[in-house]
């Protein structure tokens, strides 16, 4: 899979993820996560993590190893900061909606104590957002986090807030399921009144991004903001029968997301 290629479909709608593809918050969520993982007994889900031998790869079985063992994570995800909180409880969970759904609840009353500080994930992204909507798409940002978070960061990222970039905004608490589930995409163009196809790209940073897209029928662009290499993309995307779902590009930054914009929506235009 080419790490960066050409959608076949030029976009009328752009859908984000917020945290690690928009936006940093890194800091809050892994103290959260710390605060959750210790708890995994107390909330009855020690004995549903996911069995090693289901695990996808075996970086992902030795995750769950060492959270069954040391109910946290291990140290090297912490200091990379790579990996979102959703992912990590795909890999502990996998398939287990109502565990999913019980550690996410955790997550969000842990979040409370840490959430409020939020930086753009890397420069120029106002600027992106005021040129996809001068070019006349329709803009949408998801995130798996609760209303009451997202309501705030988007109130005070960059200081001055981002709100006037989005024509549709939601969150984990108003759908049935969260992501990978396609439930949030489907709720953002029904609010939009467009229906799914490849003429709707979703843009995020995680596994559970691309698999939520490819769900939801739509143009999946994995964002390489934590500079994961060629065979490491190929392991997480590996196209399997039980792992089918591949992004239609990779993009380092979001220059390269702009170029691959207007490259479309002028070919289409002339």
């Amino acid at each position: 899979m080419s790490i960066f290629a050409i959608p076949k479909t030029p976009p009328k709608t752009i859908l984000f993820d917020w945290h690690a593809t928009l936006v940093d918050t890194h800091d809050a969520m892994y103290h959260a996560i710390d605060e959750v993982l210790p708890k995994l007994r107390e909330l009855r889900l020690i004995n549903r993590l996911v069995k090693t031998e289901d695990s996808k790869t075996l970086e992902d079985a030795k995750l769950v190893k060492y959270v069954r063992e040391h109910y946290k994570l291990h140290p090297k995800i912490r200091s990379d900061r790579k990996v979102s909180r959703t992912d990590i409880f795909q890999v502990l969970f996998g398939s287990d909606q109502e565990a999913k759904k019980t550690v996410h609840h955790a997550f969000d009353q842990a979040y409370r104590n840490y959430y409020g500080e939020v930086h753009p994930f890397e420069e120029g992204i106002e600027e992106m957002l005021f040129d996809l909507i001068e070019l006349n798409l329709n803009v949408g940002v998801l995130t798996n986090r609760n209303r009451e978070f997202m309501e705030h960061e988007l109130a005070v990222v960059n200081g001055t807030g981002w709100q006037q970039f989005f024509h549709t905004v939601v969150c984990g608490d108003d759908v049935p399921h969260r992501k990978p589930a396609p439930d949030q995409i489907l709720k953002a163009l029904q609010d939009l009144e467009v229906e799914p196809g490849a003429d709707c790209w979703y843009i995020g940073d995680s596994t559970t991004d691309i698999i939520a897209a490819k769900e939801a029928n739509v143009t999946g662009i994995f964002y390489n903001g934590a500079g994961w290499n060629q065979e490491w993309i190929d392991k997480i995307f590996p196209g399997t029968v039980s792992h089918p779902h591949r992004p239609d590009a990779v993009i380092q930054d979001f220059k390269e997301l702009m170029h691959l914009v207007r490259v479309e929506v002028f070919a289409v235009s002339e």
